[in-house]
C-alpha cells in the first residue's frame, strides 16, 4: 500500500482522475447488491448426486466454508480500494491546491 501511496504522488491530475474513475467503478463492483429479494448463484452444472444425509450436511459445510472465504477475500478487496480511493481523491486535491495557489502566486507577481 505505502508503495502505491509513493506512486500516486507522482502521478499529474489527469491520471490521478482516471484512476480515480477505476476505482469507483471497482467499489461500486464490490458493494453492489440492489435487489436483495432474487440473488444470482453458481450451483455448478446441471448434474445431481444422491447422497445420505450425513454426507450432503459435510457437503454444505465444504461449501459454506469456500464462500465464506471467498466472501472475507472480497470485503479486503474492498477495503483496500475504498482506502485507495480516499487517497487519490485526497491527492487530487492537494494537486488542485497546488496549481491553484500557483496561478495565484503568478498573478499576484504580474500585478
Amino acid at each position: 500500500f505505502a508503495q502505491t501511496i509513493s506512486t500516486i504522488t507522482e502521478m499529474n491530475l489527469p491520471q490521478l482522475e482516471m484512476l480515480k474513475n477505476q476505482l469507483d467503478q471497482k467499489v461500486e463492483f464490490l458493494s453492489k447488491l440492489h435487489d436483495v429479494e432474487h440473488v444470482l448463484i453458481d450451483v455448478g452444472t446441471v448434474y445431481h448426486v444422491e447422497k445420505i444425509a450425513e454426507d450432503a450436511k459435510d457437503f454444505f459445510k465444504r461449501k459454506t466454508g469456500f464462500l465464506t472465504t471467498q466472501m472475507e477475500k472480497i470485503q479486503a478487496a474492498f477495503q483496500e480500494k475504498y482506502i485507495m480511493k480516499q487517497a487519490v481523491t485526497e491527492m487530487m486535491s492537494q494537486k488542485i491546491q497546488q496549481i491553484t495557489a500557483l496561478g495565484a502566486a503568478q498573478a499576484t507577481a504580474k500585478a
